[in-house]
C-alpha cells in the first residue's frame, strides 16, 4: 500500500497533474524547482524519488521528462486501473503501488472506484467464457454486498485469493469453485472470508485467430 506524502510531495504531484493535463507532457525538473521556489534540481529530483518509491510516480532516468504518474484519472471519461498477472494476493495488494502496469478504460466499463485488472490463467473463469490471457475486471466489494450467483475472488481463512461463486442458506455462507468438479464449501463463520473483488466484466484482445472459450466448467 502507498505511503502517505508530504505536504510539499503532494502540491508537486498536484502541479505535475494540472501540467499533464494542460501540456500533454510533464514539466522538467527545473520547472517544477521554479514553482517551489527549489533552488536546488537535486532536491527536486529527491522529492520526485520519494514519490516514485512511494508508488506515486514511475520514473525512467534514461529520458528528459521521464516521469509517469500512476493511479491518476488524467482523463475524464476514462480511468486508469492496476493491474496483474493473476490474482493479488490480497485487498492491499491490489492498488497501484503494487501492479507492474496500468490500463485506462473508458469509465463505463470499469467498475467501481477501486478497481483493479488481473490476467486470467488457464481455464479459471472458462465457466463465465473469459479464456486464458483476457483481463478480468474486479471491483472492491463487502461480503454483504455480493449477490447470490455473483463470482468474486475471495480469500477464505487466509487462503490465497482464488475465484469462488457465492450462495447463501441459514446456516452460513457457500463459496464454490467454478469447476463441475468443485464442491461447495459451507463457511459458518463469514468473517473468515474476504471479498478482494467481485467480477464486472473482462477485456479480451484478438492477435490472431480466435479460439472459442469454453462455455462449460471442467
Amino acid at each position: 500500500m502507498a505511503l502517505a506524502m508530504t505536504d510539499i510531495e503532494r502540491k508537486i504531484l498536484d502541479f505535475m497533474v494540472n501540467y499533464l493535463r494542460s501540456n500533454t507532457y510533464q514539466p522538467s525538473i527545473r520547472e517544477i524547482g521554479q514553482r517551489f521556489g527549489i533552488k536546488s534540481t537535486k532536491t527536486v529530483s529527491e522529492h520526485l524519488q520519494a514519490l516514485a518509491d512511494k508508488g506515486f510516480l514511475e520514473r525512467d532516468p534514461s529520458r528528459s521528462r521521464g516521469v509517469r504518474i500512476l493511479g491518476m484519472d488524467l482523463h475524464p471519461e476514462a480511468v486508469t486501473l492496476p493491474c496483474f498477472d493473476g490474482l493479488p494476493t490480497d485487498r492491499l495488494a491490489a492498488g497501484p503501488a503494487h501492479a507492474p502496469k496500468q490500463m485506462t478504460l473508458d469509465r463505463r466499463l470499469a467498475g467501481a472506484k477501486g478497481s483493479f485488472m488481473a490476467r486470467v490463467r488457464g481455464d479459471e473463469l472458462a465457466v463465465l467464457g473469459v479464456g486464458e490471457g483476457d483481463w478480468a475486471i474486479l471491483e472492491p466489494a463487502e461480503l454483504t454486498d455480493v449477490l447470490d450467483g455473483e463470482v468474486v475472488a475471495v480469500e477464505v481463512g487466509g487462503t490465497p485469493a482464488a475465484y469462488r461463486r457465492v450462495s447463501r442458506n441459514g446456516r452460513g455462507v457457500y463459496v464454490q469453485g467454478l469447476r463441475a468438479s468443485d464442491a461447495a464449501l459451507l463457511i459458518e463463520e463469514p468473517g473468515s472470508i474476504r471479498v478482494v473483488g467481485r467480477v464486472a466484466g473482462f477485456v479480451r484482445r484478438f492477435d490472431g485467430p480466435a479460439a472459442p472459450a469454453s462455455l462449460t466448467a471442467h
